[in-house]
């Protein structure tokens, strides 16, 4: 069955299999090719006629994953340049008023698309729920702090998915005025981020963030130090005239070069101290403080506006770190001798290792070391998130603990994702061959009855009452103050805003 229903552009048609209806890369906005590389989102232009949308549709141009990373995960890169595109899936176009969801994809703001298959929303239409799943400008094009061009450039995409969300998810059946906007990693940082910008309102009701925080948001000045590096490397100004003049291939090489500078060498000298301390020693290219969408750190505007805030449910894997050592060999490097220098290298006090040593006294070096790392980059942040949203909407804290199949991973970054979407078949390069189906069953109805209704099925947290939901297999639970004399003694090191 091929149905065909009408957009802002014009007429799609779409494919039904097995319950579900799929329309694939529908254009949300212009091609930002040419000129519009750094503008602000522009409409689509209409098409004549019946344009199929059958077929995944083109990504941002990025380089792949490392090897080892690319194992895990394989890597994204379909060409073309209509890559502000949405891919949609519905249980039934003629329905009316179904929940919908808008997923942001992950990858550093460097990397990723809505085209990989643990993305696939069949479970959630098969559920109930119009999944809508969104491209945005990545690296250069979407971050780089240019004269010339507006910043934020790949958070205004978003801003721009969610209005052409609005204006057309009803054609699929959905409810514009019940929309949960969720991600992971850079999407949960972009989650975070438009649920304190002001442009935001009314656009999204929830929101889920995972494995995130909302400390990101680069001074201006540092951010535009990568840029400088960025047009040494090019031998060009820093000019959205001069970069728009160049293609993806060398624009690709120059930011590949730069992020790998500011990796071996996170010096606050060089590159600025906002761009070091919550670049978290992977990130070179994200969103920037400027007088628009980005006040602030999410947290902090947050914090000072608690009218903003949404129903939330926000958490972590317990092994986040994993992901970025383990399978590079970073983590085989670390000993009792060198840990010191490495945790100082992050600008973490060495101290706080005898801390979590203490909690983990079977504990080798390079599992203190994640441990320190998984909560400094991510469950610190994750639980400030949660304490100010707190202040005005309910708030839900999870942390998913089921350890992967693949030797020394345990439950790393990413692992989460194809339980969410109920699509273990998907991961079995992530997850290993024997992922616990009940435990998919189990997360995915969650953020289903959340998207739905709002209720998840475990207790809201406060700062008082710091309820957080384990998924894991078998048995998830609710438990009270995590690890918190670990979280603790960190916070002492590395005060937070």
């Amino acid at each position: 069955m091929e149905p065909i229903v009408t957009v802002a552009g014009g007429a799609i048609r779409g494919r039904t299999e097995h319950g579900v209806t799929r329309f694939l890369g529908v254009p949300y906005a212009a091609a930002p090719v040419g000129p519009r590389r750094f503008r602000l989102p522009e409409p689509a232009p209409a098409w004549e006629g019946v344009r199929e949308a059958t077929e995944m549709g083109a990504t941002c141009a990025q380089s792949p994953y490392p090897a080892p990373i690319h194992a895990l995960l394989g890597s994204d890169g379909i060409p073309g340049e209509e890559y502000l595109n949405a891919n949609v899936w519905t249980p039934d176009p003629a329905a009316r008023g179904l929940p919908v969801m808008v997923w942001i994809h992950g990858g550093a703001f460097v990397r990723g698309s809505n085209a990989r298959a643990i993305y696939d929303g069949t479970a959630f239409a098969r559920d109930g729920v119009v999944l809508v799943s969104i491209n945005y400008r990545l690296g250069v094009s979407g971050f780089a702090v240019l004269d010339g061009a507006p910043p934020n450039r790949g958070l205004h995409d978003q801003l721009c998915a969610l209005r052409w969300v609005r204006d057309n998810i009803a054609a699929f059946g959905g409810d514009p005025d019940n929309v949960t906007i969720f991600g992971e990693s850079a999407g949960g940082m972009s989650v975070a981020a438009l649920i304190a910008a002001p442009q935001s309102a009314g656009l999204f009701r929830r929101a889920i963030v995972q494995s995130a925080n909302g400390a990101v948001a680069a001074d201006p000045e540092d951010a535009r130090r990568v840029s400088a590096a960025l047009a040494e490397e090019l031998g060009i100004a820093p000019t959205a005239a001069d970069f728009g003049a160049l293609g993806p291939d060398e624009l690709r090489t120059a930011q590949n070069a730069v992020a790998l500078a500011v990796m071996m060498d996170p010096d606050p000298q060089r590159w600025g101290s906002t761009v070091i301390e919550q670049g978290l020693g992977i990130m070179s290219l994200f969103p920037v403080r400027d007088d628009d969408i980005v006040p602030g750190p999410a947290t902090e505007v947050l914090a000072a506006h608690p009218e903003r805030a949404v129903p939330l449910i926000t958490g972590t894997t317990a092994d986040e770190f994993r992901f970025f050592t383990v399978p590079t060999g970073l983590a085989a490097g670390i000993t009792t001798d060198t840990l010191p220098f490495v945790l100082t290298r992050y600008g973490i006090d060495p101290g706080v290792a005898e801390a979590y040593s203490a909690q983990r006294p079977d504990a080798s070096p390079p599992e203190i070391f994640n441990a320190i790392l998984t909560d400094w980059c991510f469950r610190s942040g994750t639980l400030d998130f949660a304490d100010a949203n707190a202040a005005g909407a309910p708030t839900h804290v999870y942390e998913f603990a089921w350890p992967t199949g693949i030797s020394g991973l345990g439950a790393c970054h990413v692992l989460e994702i194809p339980f969410v979407f109920d699509a273990l078949s998907a991961a079995h390069t992530l997850t290993g061959p024997n992922p616990p189906q009940d435990l998919a069953t189990e997360i995915h109805s969650a953020w289903v009855r959340f998207a739905t209704d709002g209720t998840v099925g475990w207790p809201a947290y406060t700062p008082e009452a710091t309820h957080v939901r384990l998924f894991d297999s078998p048995g998830s639970s609710t438990v009270t103050d995590l690890r918190a004399e670990e979280l603790a003694a960190l916070r002492q090191a590395i005060p937070r805003p």
